[in-house]
């Protein structure tokens, strides 16, 4: 009898997979979560830093950098919010972690609207908290 193929998940399942991959370590894997043609967008960012990356292989390029200088420890708070529309969420979160470079904590807050299609991030627009930097991490990501 031939299997039923799975039902992509939804953008809240996705999103949790993609902090369980985040907290392994594992960027590629978390990479992978976008479409080819995914859009992140970084409203808040500060001078230096990507406001718009358009493409998973360009999306790869600059996070598979900032990943070498920041480690993910904790995800103490996160809160998915559903929408009216199924394929966009909002989700409130806080991440602690440490620069591995200089070992100096990091402990920030996100705000992020996120849009999945066909089990994939298609649009991932991320208000995080620039002003929750460490300089160290400002330093070691020539910013």
């Amino acid at each position: 009898m031939p299997s039923t193929p799975a039902a992509s998940p939804t953008p809240s399942e996705l999103y949790r997979q993609g902090i369980r991959l985040l907290l392994a370590g594992d960027m590629a894997g978390w990479i992978d979560l976008f479409a080819e043609d995914g859009v992140a967008e970084f409203p808040f960012a500060p001078e230096g830093y990507p406001r718009r990356v358009e493409g998973r292989d360009a999306l790869g390029a600059y996070l598979r950098s900032l990943g070498e200088h920041i480690a993910y420890e904790d995800l103490p708070y996160v809160d998915i919010h559903e929408t009216t529309d199924p394929e966009t969420i909002v989700v409130e979160m806080r991440a602690t972690g440490r620069v591995t470079t200089t070992g100096d904590a990091f402990d920030m807050t996100y705000i992020a609207v996120i849009t999945v299609r066909d089990g994939r991030f298609t649009h991932y627009r991320d208000y995080w908290n620039p002003l929750a930097t460490p300089g160290s991490l400002q330093e070691a990501v020539g910013a």
